[in-house]
């Protein structure tokens, strides 16, 4: 059986990697993004590893404040798929290599 999470966060405008990342356009950089997807992944699943990002595509900026909904599904051998969305527009997508921990 097919195993879906969904978690809703917001970066505030306040957030120190927002610095210079574009002055008077500020856009949430990629890597703040994908920890987001990093750390809601270990909270649903915390006897899993991350052991890699197989994949990932930004689609759209994502800005402070704006809701970011991560939705985590189990795919077979080992991977999770995120889907990061903004209302009903994708801004990111992925694939994870994980493993259980022993």
């Amino acid at each position: 059986m097919t195993k879906i999470h969904s978690s809703r966060y917001r970066v505030s405008s306040d957030h120190p990697s927002l610095v210079g990342h574009f002055p008077g356009d500020p856009i949430v950089p990629g890597v703040v993004l994908l920890n987001h997807v990093q750390s809601i992944l270990l909270n649903w699943q915390p006897d899993y590893r991350i052991v890699g990002l197989q994949q990932a595509k930004f689609l759209a900026p994502l800005r402070p404040n704006q809701e970011c909904r991560v939705t985590l599904t189990e795919k077979p051998v080992n991977k999770v798929k995120f889907e990061c969305t903004v209302g009903n527009e994708r801004v990111a997508t992925g694939l994870i290599h994980v493993e259980k921990r022993q």
